[in-house]
């Protein structure tokens, strides 16, 4: 090694993987390959890596800055630039440019694409690659600006490949395996992430709003892609109807002949399954019950959560009017702190050509471009605005299951003028809804 790295050692001591192996290892295999691979960056940009890391241990602060903006002709996003601030000492990371590169819907691949994808960054990058990136992108670690073109070049016209977003655009939509392995989607998550990517390239590469803003697709709610905690617009599938009930099968798992979780808890010691204990009870709306021996669920309280149907999934199915939820405004604590996504359309098909569904996209895009500041994401917009002017501005109707719980949702008021008459005719509204 070419730098002395005391701390970054103490992490390859612990029982887990560590990155500092794994960057060590590359780094060996670039000076065993030197002489037989012509690579297009220093040839010593893993150990430079290693070093500056080690230095920003040592200082306690990063020895990384941003020198501006760099990228592709044509593109606003897609890369993001990085330079060490120590390009003296740390020559090989002088320059280290990230690039997203979009990866496939449910992020399948087959073998043959992992290894031109490696064989490229080998040659014109750092070799180092995170698989994936918390936007869900393909990330490539490390490169310079002269190789920037390249590697798009080989990308888009070797590996039919395009790069994904970063600034204030549209970031990759990122999806679930959906329907190709699990048997709880509601929709084609594949499909329609696939088809809004490609309907909205513009948006992805060329930055035109007031920050980022991402679209995740969850194919039910278990919510496997975190849609509800991470995405602007979240895609969650949901059914309309009611849940499917065998009650054989319920009392296969009573009386312990099927295991519980899909036997995921193979080795569990907590004794004989109790399903008042480990289902009805911990039901969040207590809709469940047992009926003698058979299982009863009010499906109109049904807050879709997942929790029996995971436990019981040979006895509880999901409905078969299926199709999603739409969630906006969640978002990590960058500014304003973390928000969860607000329900905005309780139930839509999920169908092509998925014209609902953008019709419901391009309203809120043209509230938030209009009303919006900058840096300010679409959930700080609507904390500051309001959700009724969300709903003024979008055109969509104010809903009972958009209120988390009475009283307790303070973004719906009446007008003045909608007060007279107006609670006997809100009355029969909830009412029917409930009946329904």
């Amino acid at each position: 090694m070419k730098h002395e790295t005391p701390m970054l050692d103490q992490l390859e001591t612990g029982p887990w993987p560590s990155f500092v192996s794994d960057i060590k290892q590359e780094a060996a295999n670039r000076a065993k390959n030197e002489k037989n691979v012509d690579y297009q960056i220093p040839v010593d940009v893993c150990d430079d890596l290693l070093g500056v890391l080690e230095l920003s241990f040592k200082h306690g602060r990063t020895h990384w800055k941003h020198g501006g903006i760099v990228g592709v002709f044509g593109y606003g996003g897609g890369v993001i630039g990085r330079y060490c601030d120590q390009p003296e000492e740390f020559s090989g990371v002088a320059h280290f440019h990230t690039m997203r590169v979009a990866q496939p819907a449910g992020k399948f691949y087959s073998t043959d694409y992992l290894k031109k994808i490696c064989d490229l960054w080998d040659f014109r990058g750092s070799g180092i690659t995170n698989m994936h990136g918390s936007t869900g992108d393909i990330i490539f670690l490390g490169t310079t600006t002269k190789q920037l073109e390249e590697i798009f070049y080989e990308l888009t016209h070797n590996l039919n490949q395009d790069l994904g977003g970063s600034g204030s655009n549209l970031r990759t939509p990122a999806d679930c395996i959906g329907k190709a392995r699990c048997e709880y989607a509601c929709f084609d998550t594949q499909h329609m992430c696939h088809t809004l990517t490609h309907e909205y390239q513009d948006e992805l590469h060329r930055p035109a709003f007031p920050y980022k803003f991402k679209f995740k697709f969850d194919g039910c709610p278990n919510c496997c892609v975190a849609s509800i905690a991470r995405a602007d617009m979240s895609f969650i599938g949901t059914w309309k109807d009611d849940i499917r009930i065998d009650q054989e099968a319920v009392q296969a798992y009573v009386g312990g002949e099927l295991k519980p979780n899909g036997n995921a808890h193979a080795g569990r010691d907590w004794g004989a399954f109790d399903i008042n204990k480990e289902v009805i009870d911990l039901c969040p709306t207590k809709c469940m019950w047992m009926d003698g021996k058979e299982l009863k669920i009010d499906n109109k309280e049904c807050t879709r959560c997942m929790h029996c149907i995971n436990v019981m999934p040979r006895a509880l199915r999901i409905g078969k009017e299926t199709g999603c939820s739409i969630l906006v405004g969640a978002k990590a604590p960058i500014l304003d702190g973390a928000q969860m996504g607000t329900m905005l359309v309780p139930f839509i098909k999920a169908e092509e050509p998925y014209d609902e569904i953008k019709e419901v996209i391009e309203s809120i895009w043209d509230y938030w471009m209009e009303e919006g500041k900058n840096r300010e994401r679409l959930g700080e917009l609507m904390k500051r605005q309001g959700f009724q002017k969300l709903l003024e501005m979008t055109g969509l109707k104010p809903d009972p299951r958009m209120v988390q719980e009475p009283r307790h949702n303070p973004y719906i008021f009446w007008k003045e003028e909608e007060v007279e008459g107006g609670f006997e005719r809100d009355i029969n509204e909830f009412r029917k809804y409930h009946q329904r």
